[in-house]
């Protein structure tokens, strides 16, 4: 019966897993509801520097419509006008259509794997990036005119109605100092009012851009748009606004259209897996907006990669007086999401660097990449960086594995005399527990000591995962057979299915260490259970990321390592020397006698 019943849960746990995995890689997204796509209609392009009426955008409209309509990729006016500016790490290109950042691409951060062509944040959008949403007159269909274009800054202008004359200035610093960042620019709008009347401001939304997808592998599970409030941080996943039928009816959601969170908002900012979009406002906003955007009108609506994420910040503007002006002033990070530049730099505020959303195991993975973005200075390679992170890891904790493995191979030894006890008060379990712990106490053993070995790594491990799914610095980082440590190190396929070699060498480790390591108190049925592990373990992992399998694979090697050498140790406790035992006897006429 233990072994149907140890067969049957290794094969319920193996299915699960199985599930899980081609349930992500083969099954499409949940059907939901019919939606219905708007799309602008054409119109003429207004002409820069004069009046532009209301232009209407059904679209990004959607945020009071029926949650079925979704926000739309705009394109650019045929006869917009692109101004660029240019450092050593990003190229900025402004359009005079919304007087906005068109898109930028990150210089030092290749779109594909073996191509030097730069990746390009906000290449499909809704909006322009910092273009007016919502506001009929100057959002990305007015026309603006270039007033003033230098190596580091841009300025366009446009007069509204007659009344209200808008100035939009970016800076981009040329090189990187103390106070300045090479992904951020320095953007200011200043209203002013033409008349002798005071003219009143809506509220006014500047587009934060549109996070999409990595790559045709990336199902968009870290797009999120987020702020901060100054104390706390509220993020918005894309799934949020997809809706779903729960659990077993409960739990279920409509699809949305848009989410809008209240503010104060002293930063705002959407993100995909590896770069992020960050506005710094001068004044805090009022709130923040995040749609969905339909990024490819051929793909089904159920398709992952159909969507991205947009968001964008509110703003309340007083009104202005006779011949008034205000001035909307505020700083904007555009890429990577780099812990040790988000945290360190004083450019940013104290708690920008929760943009990278390490969640419950945040120490772990601050600790971690820290310490591997130090190691990588040293070594100048990211998969050595890890291992020695890891190395160093181990040995920091080595006194007290050492401390926890003998406490583990002391009880393996104890083991006669636990099952005698086990036996002669099997109908009475609470004197069992009594006699147990005294058995513990007279030869000075933790029962839960032996867990600690196993339950020390699982933090970092769980904190490493967590850091790896927006650790821009391992994107297509070579290592051995490895051209991205942030994907599987797939080197082939065999029967449609890939060869990961990382995994399995973590999965043999973990095989090795259930050999060597003691495992008493275990019964007949979890003993056979526990030997299936590594094999449930690999499958879990095989198709996380190389970085992962290579920190497994080195933790599993050291502990290989440290358990041969702790084996060979031996114990001072003569009480512990093997002795033959008597089912029933009393533990006192097996264990000798303390002289």
């Amino acid at each position: 019966m233990d072994k149907q019943n140890t067969t049957i849960g290794v094969l319920l746990l193996v299915a699960a897993i199985a599930s899980i995995y081609f349930g992500q890689k083969l099954a499409p997204a949940r059907p939901m509801a019919p939606t219905q796509t708007v799309t602008a209609p054409a119109q003429s392009a207004p002409v820069p520097g004069t009046p532009v009426e209301a232009s209407p955008q059904p679209a990004l409209a959607a945020a009071g419509a029926a949650n079925s309509i979704f926000a739309t990729v705009a394109k650019d006016a045929a006869t917009a006008t692109v101004t660029t500016l240019v450092n050593e790490f990003i190229t900025v290109n402004f359009s005079d259509f919304g007087g906005a950042i068109r898109d930028v691409a990150l210089n030092k951060f290749p779109a594909v794997l073996g191509n030097p062509a730069p990746i390009v944040v906000n290449d499909l959008h809704a909006d322009p990036m910092l273009a007016f949403v919502e506001f009929p007159g100057l959002d990305r269909g007015t026309g603006y005119t270039l007033v003033a274009k230098s190596a580091t800054e841009v300025v366009y202008r446009t007069v509204l109605n007659g009344t209200l004359e808008v100035t939009r200035r970016y800076a981009l610093a040329a090189h990187a100092d103390k106070t300045t960042d090479p992904y951020q620019l320095r953007h200011e709008t200043t209203f002013r009012n033409l008349t002798s009347l005071p003219v009143p401001l809506p509220r006014v939304e500047l587009s934060l851009g549109t996070a999409t997808p990595v790559d045709a592998n990336d199902y968009g599970l870290q797009l999120t748009a987020g702020y901060s409030n100054g104390k706390d941080q509220t993020f918005i996943a894309r799934a949020k606004l997809e809706g779903g039928s729960g659990f077993l009816g409960m739990g279920a959601s409509e699809a949305k259209s848009s989410v809008t969170s209240p503010g104060p908002v002293t930063w705002s900012a959407v993100t995909n897996r590896f770069f992020a979009t960050i506005v710094t406002p001068d004044q805090p906003g009022a709130g923040l907006v995040t749609r969905r955007v339909k990024l490819h009108p051929l793909l089904p609506d159920t398709d992952r990669n159909a969507y991205g994420l947009t968001g964008a910040t509110q703003f309340d503007l007083k009104p202005l007086p006779a011949h008034g002006e205000t001035k909307l002033g505020l700083s904007f990070y555009i890429g990577p999401k780099e812990y040790h530049r988000l945290a360190n730099s004083d450019v940013f505020k104290v708690d920008q660097d929760k943009v990278m959303q390490f969640g419950f195991f945040k120490f772990f993975s601050q600790l971690l990449l820290t310490l591997m973005t130090w190691m990588h200075g040293l070594v100048f390679n990211w998969g050595v960086a890890i291992i020695l992170t890891t190395l160093t890891l181990k040995i920091v904790f080595l006194p007290l594995t050492l401390k926890a493995s003998k406490s583990m191979k002391r009880m393996a030894k104890l083991q006669p005399q636990m099952t005698a006890l086990r036996e002669k008060y099997k109908d009475n379990p609470q004197k069992q527990q009594t006699a147990l712990m005294e058995l513990y106490k007279e030869h000075k053993i933790n029962p839960l000591g032996g867990c600690i070995p196993m339950l020390l790594p699982l933090p970092f491990f769980f904190g490493f995962f967590t850091m790896l799914q927006s650790a821009a610095e391992l994107r297509f980082q070579p290592f051995l057979w490895s051209h991205d440590l942030s994907a599987t190190d797939t080197v082939g396929h065999l029967l449609g299915l890939p060869i990961n070699i990382m995994p399995l060498l973590m999965g043999a480790t973990m095989l090795v260490q259930m050999q060597l390591t003691p495992t008493p108190t275990v019964d007949n049925a979890q003993a056979k259970m526990m030997k299936f592990m590594p094999i449930v373990f690999t499958l879990f992992c095989y198709s996380f990321s190389c970085a992962l399998s290579l920190y497994s694979f080195v933790n599993g090697l050291f502990t290989i390592g440290q358990q041969l050498i702790i084996n060979r140790m031996k114990d001072d406790d003569p009480a512990l020397a093997p002795a033959l035992v008597s089912v029933g006897k009393p533990v006192k006429n097996v264990t000798p006698k303390k002289k």
